[in-house]
């Protein structure tokens, strides 16, 4: 079979960073995140007789090296769950930046896990699918659902307890998200990188696991009260924590550049003026502002009359992954 599916990004409002364990790719905190409409990433994948190796073709390019490498070792864990042994063709094309902190690989190994489990003949629950996507992202868990999600950091050391499952369907609350494009490049340090530096470097890193349970409770209670401050404030209180991690390590990683503090400066007094707005900002330079439909206009045009942003895309609760097409 060959199967295509389409998966959306997401934003983590309660930001993940770091694993308890790298195999299996076990986050060592629980997320709560907001699948977005209209950054998605769509995906072909055929397991075909007569290829020697995988093929990757991503954005109209052919993928060799790290990037190839990370495919076979995902469709390997698909071949062995489901005894296909042939290699597979996978064509991947996302409509917004990859690798520039946009959650590309969310959206990216969501929509892999979902075509190609089903090109190899599985069908797995959401759950299943859910902890398979997970083996290819962390974030990637929860962009298998739609709206608001929350990611189980998981107890079992299999990690069969670490998966995302919805927290409210995209209908629950219409917030919605400007997105402060700064650059266009991809970040020079993966997350991965960056996780693995921050464990293993940051005096901060304890306080983070032992504080992670408090602010995802406060965060779910606030989504499900639709406590727009709240949940405004946890978002940046989040963010800023994860960053300031980042940045602790040995060496320090700074995902921000120039433009992305003078947003985060432009949001803060934008609060001042009385129109409630609040940043985020996964592992890379790109700005998002959670608001209100009322102002999400006028919000975009203020950041777009920031130097250095080079375009805002507007965005709100989106689906989950879909399979959109399937042909012998």
């Amino acid at each position: 079979m060959r199967i295509t599916a389409k998966a959306n990004s997401n934003i983590a409002l309660i930001k993940y960073w770091g694993k308890r364990n790298s195999d299996l790719n076990l986050p060592a905190v629980g997320s709560i995140s907001v699948t977005l409409e209209g950054l998605s990433t769509q995906t072909t994948t055929r397991f075909e007789t007569g290829l020697q190796n995988d093929r990757l073709l991503l954005n109209g390019k052919k993928e060799s090296g790290p990037a190839l490498v990370r495919i076979t070792r995902f469709l390997d864990i698909i071949r062995n769950t489901s005894g296909v042994s042939l290699k597979a063709s996978v064509e991947s094309n996302n409509n917004f930046p990859t690798a520039a902190g946009l959650a590309s690989s969310a959206s990216a190994f969501a929509a892999l896990a979902a075509s190609a489990s089903k090109a190899a003949g599985l069908n797995l629950s959401d759950a299943q699918l859910s902890e398979l996507a997970r083996r290819g992202s962390g974030s990637a868990a929860r962009s298998v659902f739609g709206g608001y999600v929350v990611m189980h950091r998981g107890e079992r050391p299999d990690g069969s307890d670490s998966i995302a499952e919805p927290l409210a369907e995209k209908n629950f609350w219409d917030i919605r998200l400007c997105i402060a494009i700064t650059t266009e490049k991809a970040k020079t340090i993966n997350s991965t990188v960056g996780m693995t530096q921050s464990k293993a470097s940051s005096v901060y890193y304890p306080a983070w696991v032992d504080t992670a349970e408090t602010d995802l409770a406060e965060m779910r209670s606030a989504l499900l009260a639709k406590d727009f401050q709240k949940v405004g404030e946890l978002s940046e209180y989040s963010c800023l924590k994860m960053h300031a991690l980042a940045m602790s390590g040995r060496p320090g990683v700074v995902y921000w550049n120039g433009t992305s503090v003078e947003v985060m400066h432009a949001v803060q007094s934008l609060r001042q003026t009385g129109i409630p707005a609040y940043f985020t900002i996964d592992a890379g330079p790109q700005v998002k502002v959670l608001c209100l439909p009322e102002d999400e206009n006028r919000i975009k045009v203020m950041l777009q009359e920031i130097p250095g942003v080079l375009r805002v895309l507007k965005t709100r609760p989106g689906d989950g992954v879909q399979i959109i097409e399937a042909t012998e």
